[in-house]
């Protein structure tokens, strides 16, 4: 059984891996120049700029790295959400099952209980 303490916890882990995945594996922007270049990237243009062919290399790995990182970034704020969403969701239920049970008085039948099991 999942509780709404272990979504949470979930939840908090994939935004704080968002925010420090951010911050940390922008290979990209890091250094950046007035112009808005990247210290990678300039190096591989200055490579490029004499004909080796390591800066065409070093300019697809950062592309490709950038492109992988959007995608793990977008997976870590697509669980989070969910978790807080599912989170909210079943707490609202509870709440509702809760003051419906509450408000009886003696037992409550096999058919209303199996209501909340669908």
């Amino acid at each position: 059984m999942v509780r709404q303490d272990d979504l949470g916890a979930v939840g908090h882990e994939a935004f704080v891996l968002h925010g420090e995945l951010k911050k940390k594996a922008d290979i990209a922007g890091t250094g950046l120049d007035a112009g808005g270049s990247g210290s990678t990237m300039r190096a591989a243009a200055g490579l490029k700029s004499r004909n080796l062919g390591l800066g065409a290399e070093l300019e697809s790995t950062v592309g490709i790295w950038t492109s992988q990182v959007k995608h793990v970034l977008q997976a870590c704020a697509h669980i989070s959400n969910h978790l807080d969403f599912s989170k909210k969701l079943h707490a609202r239920d509870d709440a509702k099952i809760a003051t419906e049970i509450g408000g009886r008085t003696g037992p409550v039948s096999v058919s209303a209980l199996n209501e909340y099991f669908r």
